[in-house]
């Protein structure tokens, strides 16, 4: 790993020097192990610890199939998928696995006592398979966490519908919190020159998320003016929703925890910030078994006296249980609630009431297709649409940095630095960076 970490730093390794190098027959990686899957039972969810489940050791390379690409890892990052398979919530990914490894003689790899995890990265192409031509070997990369393998018609339209769609490091193994990854090749997109290691790892798999969520035709198909509604408006998701409505001609309403989290929002330029716990809002009651419409009113009105008595045409949703009746209700007529994820529950409750006899729309939105997430990193790398690190760790250390997200400790995006030996690495293009230096850092320190 050292004369390919040294070949990477050198930034001038031609591209047949990189296909000379050496492989490794084993790397770091994060894990979970399958014979600890009940390591956490009777707990709650919030007292499952990922320092205790996550481990980082060395695995062995996995074989590089058809239509493949081995990546030396500079940096990843945490997504909740990873918080998910870390505590075996709501189910353990090694039965993701299984299922996988039963498609085809090649899948088999997959379907291992450990599970490599991440579905974030930036690295370099070490090695191809068999028909790859796009990518060369010393390429300098990220890649989008969709795995499919598009072997019948349905995902010929949106690959999302693809019926063996996966998410890569979550429903597959030999993610990219290690010091390489196993990725198929159409899941590579350049990397943004202007950023370092970290910082281009970490917009993956939530700005693509968002973009297909809050942006594309498959999404909210957001317009010019809208008022859109975002929870966690300083979060992984919803620092790049609110970035998106903003670069987009809406309006965003962040929905955030604290003063802090309002300040980053407004740095990005949005007005109309609503602190909820300030405003104290109690959606359920104390049992956490009904619902008060009283509070969904008082939500609407606040978001009206902020927008000057208009309602929201789009609710950019991924808390769930907690805030999903509130989400229907103060949705415009006609008005469209987009969904992904349910961090605070799946078991989502509201009264139909006011979703059918006003026309309103509840679209679901997992990920991104290819093109979206191309799109998407297009953005990044034009530099109008930023990366939202926070902190970043370095890999030894996974198991904090996962228990940050999982306790919410955490702003925009927490990275995780592999083969990189430091912050900062990996800037390319330092004129452009000086440009936006300002928009990169904004989530830095808070």
């Amino acid at each position: 790993m050292q004369n390919i970490l040294d070949a990477i730093l050198a930034g001038d390794t031609a591209s047949e020097d990189f296909a000379n190098l050496q492989l490794p027959e084993s790397y770091r990686a994060a894990t979970v192990h399958k014979d600890e899957v009940d390591m956490f039972e009777g707990l709650a969810s919030r007292d499952k610890d990922p320092r205790k489940s996550l481990h980082v050791e060395e695995v062995a390379l996995p074989e590089l199939g058809p239509g493949e690409a081995l990546v030396a890892v500079m940096a990843s990052a945490i997504n909740y998928n990873t918080v998910w398979t870390s505590i075996f919530e709501p189910v353990s990914t090694f039965g993701f696995l299984e299922r996988y490894g039963r498609l085809s003689e090649l899948t088999k790899r997959h379907d291992l006592p450990y599970h490599v995890v991440g579905s974030d990265l930036s690295g370099v192409v070490l090695a191809t398979g068999p028909g790859v031509t796009k990518w060369k070997p010393g390429t300098e990369v990220v890649a989008h966490c969709l795995s499919v393998e598009l072997e019948e018609p349905d995902g010929h339209d949106d690959t999302m519908l693809d019926p063996q769609q996966r998410i890569w490091g979550f429903e597959t193994n030999f993610g990219g919190l290690a010091d390489v990854a196993l990725v198929k090749s159409n899941q590579l997109m350049p990397k943004p020159a202007h950023l370092t290691w970290e910082e281009a790892a970490s917009p993956g798999l939530v700005n693509s998320t968002a973009y297909r969520q809050l942006v594309s035709k498959n999404g909210g198909a957001m317009k010019q003016g809208d008022n859109v509604l975002i929870w966690g408006a300083s979060g992984g998701l919803g620092g790049f929703a609110t970035q998106y409505a903003l670069n987009g001609g809406a309006t965003p309403v962040c929905v955030v925890s604290s003063e802090d989290k309002a300040e980053i929002c407004r740095k990005m330029g949005a007005e109309l910030v609503i602190n909820r716990n300030e405003e104290d809002y109690r959606f359920w009651n104390e049992e956490g078994t009904a619902q008060d419409p009283k509070e969904w009113k008082r939500f609407g009105s606040k978001i009206r006296e902020l927008t000057g008595g208009e309602d929201i045409d789009i609710v950019f949703e991924h808390p769930g249980r907690e805030t999903f009746g509130a989400s229907v209700y103060v949705t415009r007529k006609g008005g469209t609630i987009t969904t992904c994820a349910s961090t605070s529950g799946y078991m989502h409750e509201y009264d139909n009431r006011y979703l059918w006899m006003n026309l309103k729309r509840i679209i679901s939105s997992h990920f991104a297709n290819y093109r979206e997430s191309w799109e998407a990193n297009r953005l990044i790398a034009q530099g109008k649409i930023h990366p939202t690190v926070s902190r970043s760790y370095p890999l030894e250390e996974v198991g904090q940095a996962a228990l940050d997200v999982h306790h919410n400790k955490h702003q925009g995006k927490v990275g995780v630095l592999c083969l990189a030996p430091e912050e900062g690495l990996g800037v390319r293009d330092t004129e452009m960076r000086a440009k936006h230096e300002t928009a990169i850092n904004r989530f830095r320190g808070v």
